[in-house]
């Protein structure tokens, strides 16, 4: 685990979870992203975990680390944010999780399992939240388990089936769900393009939203965004970005998630 706290810090502070993905590292991550710099700009913590496994991958195919307060990767992480609150001071009413990858299934992973510790959470090319369970998976293997079907995005499914299962890793929650902000390129060979609006599938039926509002060529040439419900793309519940001709994965763009967690 590496953790950034910002210069000249104003507790409590906003925290962000940045997961690396598959032969990642924290470190790695932190030096390939602008979080680290951009805390001391904007004053908050950030926290970049580190994978266990030899092949640098984050559990997401274990029922423990699918599942509130059952273990494996995504509770290891939670900790990490506790942490860094008693510790550094951290605001818990505003901790966020960005991924790229591995890390983006991760993210839905934690904003699924634990939305009371997430406010939101912005998606690098990832899968929908319980797509790469894998039977008999266990949270402690090395390395974790790989579900091809979902990679190759042809675990499909209906929104209302794939909302069920969000609500599943937490049974009898009934409080606010994190804001959901998504990326994908149409061109990604690794984690395919059907990802995209199976994620879209997914988090609209968690939220209730069954329309969208579409704008080509933005934010930029060739990408698409697409706002779910009443809002704007740094408050609506559900923002997707489609990158037409991108692959594996889409770059990271720090100051769209900054602006989607109210940061700057």
């Amino acid at each position: 685990m590496y953790i950034k706290v910002g210069k000249n810090l104003k507790t409590p502070a906003p925290i962000i979870v940045a997961v690396h993905h598959c032969q990642g590292s924290a470190t790695g991550y932190s030096g390939a992203t602008k979080y680290p710099s951009l805390a001391d700009q904007h004053g908050f913590i950030a926290i970049y975990p580190n994978s266990k496994s030899g092949g640098g991958c984050f559990d997401v195919a274990s029922t423990a680390t699918l599942t509130h307060n059952g273990g494996g990767d995504s509770q290891t992480i939670v900790n990490m944010v506790k942490y860094a609150i008693e510790k550094h001071g951290g605001d818990p009413k505003r901790v966020f999780t960005v991924g790229t990858s591995s890390g983006a299934m991760m993210t839905n992973v934690l904003v699924g399992a634990y939305p009371d510790v997430f406010a939101a959470g912005s998606v690098y090319s990832g899968v929908p939240d319980g797509c790469f369970f894998v039977q008999g998976a266990t949270a402690t293997q090395d390395p974790p388990g790989w579900a091809n079907a979902c990679a190759n995005g042809q675990n499909i499914k209906t929104a209302q089936q794939w909302g069920d299962m969000v609500r599943g890793y937490y049974p009898g929650y009934n409080g606010t769900r994190p804001r959901m902000q998504i990326f994908h390129g149409t061109a990604d060979n690794t984690l395919r393009y059907q990802n995209y609006q199976e994620q879209l599938k997914q988090w609209s039926n968690v939220f209730g939203l069954t329309t969208a509002k579409n704008t080509t060529n933005t934010p930029r040439s060739g990408w698409t965004q697409s706002i779910y419900g009443e809002g704007t793309a740094t408050t609506a519940q559900l923002v997707g970005y489609s990158a037409n001709g991108v692959g594996h994965s889409v770059p990271q763009q720090e100051a769209m998630d900054l602006a989607f967690f109210g940061i700057a």
